[in-house]
């Protein structure tokens, strides 16, 4: 469990974490966004998968887990420069009329339709 150095959590939490097998690492000094990231994330990911996806039991869970990532990081749209994914560049503009009237665009269903990516056909 990662978790502050807020002073609310006192020895006997980590110790009762510790007794369940729960390993707890502490962020680090003065990074006060990252706990803001990280509730951004989780909530995002309830909101466009848990909420929507009856899980049933924890490989189900991993999956599912693992599958959101990759739709998160990779296709995603986020709001960004150009609403641009993080990890790939920014896609080519199309100006020529033509291309707009003829535009076919595939749909790719994942997790059973729960998440939807939209690629331009080649």
């Amino acid at each position: 469990m990662i978790r502050d150095r807020d002073g609310r959590y006192r020895v006997l939490f980590d110790t009762v974490l510790a007794d369940a097998g729960i390993d707890v690492v502490l962020s680090r000094v003065r990074v006060p966004r990252m706990n803001a990231v990280m509730e951004r994330w989780v909530r995002t990911c309830r909101r466009e998968l848990l909420d929507q996806t009856l899980i049933l039991h924890q490989r189900h869970l991993r999956h599912a887990l693992r599958e959101y990532e990759v739709f998160y990081n990779e296709h995603r749209p986020h709001q960004g420069i150009a609403n641009v994914r993080p990890v790939a560049p920014l896609p080519e503009a199309i100006s020529d009329p033509d291309r707009l009237i003829h535009l076919n665009i595939h749909r790719r269903d994942r997790l059973g339709g729960i998440l939807h990516e939209y690629e331009h056909a080649a």
